[in-house]
């Protein structure tokens, strides 16, 4: 299981260069369940990364650009009426997918930005009067440009929440960036990935995860995580339980991607600022990460 998930790791790698953290954390994340924003400026490989992820998995994959206009009914789909049938027929929207990049999300209206919430909550959207369960698995990654750009709208923090994780992956390093001006276009080597995983195998992982041992040890450092957050200066409220069971989630995933059934404190470690950062910014985006940092020096292992 853990040469799967590092050949997977490697293909992914191949595409998109010297950000091997944050194409672990972005597997992790799937394999937990959950939900990636990617936050970054144009250019940076956010659309690169989400379909490779779709590729490498072989999970079928649609991309939606979020613009000022774009209605729920864009996102969910919508009925017309059937003249031969004498009924309406329902078309589904790109929702209906097991990868969905919604692309620039923060472009879009906060109406159209809610027409997400129960699709990455419940996994099923209803509309029009009837609830329509969505693929297994079901992923959302949504890009979003700063809130310093033109034409944004901030996420509300109900929504933050929905997404386990959010990351920033930054500008190439100096040998990462000239690999990339002398090597081939992304677009092509992403259209020639191999599928490493199937749906099986990726439901299989899934399942892994879950019977990932916690010990009683553990739990009391993530109690005191939660504990520490909720006390912690400037913040209005701190982590919520359903960020806890998030951050049990993505370290049980983290610790079956390094070979272990069992999670160290380690594993917490390296995925919460990913976590916590986006959910104990409230509205200050740099302080998440100190904030983040701060929960790591703080709050003792034992």
């Amino acid at each position: 299981m853990k040469r799967l998930i590092e050949n997977t790791i490697g293909a992914l790698n191949e595409v998109l260069l010297g950000k091997d953290l944050q194409v672990r954390l972005a597997l992790c994340c799937m394999l937990a369940r959950g939900h990636l924003l990617i936050e970054d400026i144009p250019g940076m490989g956010k659309t690169t990364l989400s379909h490779a992820l779709a590729r490498i998995m072989g999970l079928s994959y649609q991309r939606i650009q979020f613009t000022s206009d774009l209605l729920p009914a864009d996102v969910l789909g919508f009925s017309t009426f059937d003249r031969d049938a004498n009924d309406l027929v329902f078309h589904p929207g790109p929702i209906f997918s097991q990868v969905v990049l919604a692309d620039e999300i923060n472009r879009a209206s906060p109406r159209t930005q809610s027409a997400l919430l129960e699709a990455m909550e419940e996994r099923q959207v209803s509309i029009e009067g009837h609830t329509r369960p969505l693929p297994i698995p079901f992923f959302v990654i949504a890009t979003q440009n700063p809130l310093e750009q033109g034409g944004t709208y901030p996420l509300p923090e109900s929504q933050l929440d929905r997404f386990l994780m959010r990351l920033q992956l930054g500008y190439p390093d100096r040998l990462a960036e000239r690999a990339l001006l002398q090597g081939e276009d992304r677009r092509d080597l992403t259209a020639r990935l191999q599928p490493q995983l199937s749906t099986e195998d990726v439901l299989t992982l899934q399942q892994a995860v879950d019977r990932v041992t916690v010990s009683e040890a553990l739990l009391d450092y993530v109690q005191r995580i939660l504990g520490y957050t909720r006390q912690m200066p400037g913040v209005v409220y701190g982590l919520s339980p359903r960020a806890g069971l998030g951050l049990l989630r993505a370290a049980r995933a983290w610790a079956l991607m390094s070979g272990r059934h069992h999670v160290l404190p380690d594993d917490v470690q390296m995925v919460l600022p990913a976590i916590v950062e986006h959910r104990l910014a409230q509205g200050e985006s740099p302080k998440g990460q100190l904030r983040a940092q701060r929960i790591l020096e703080d709050v003792a292992v034992l």
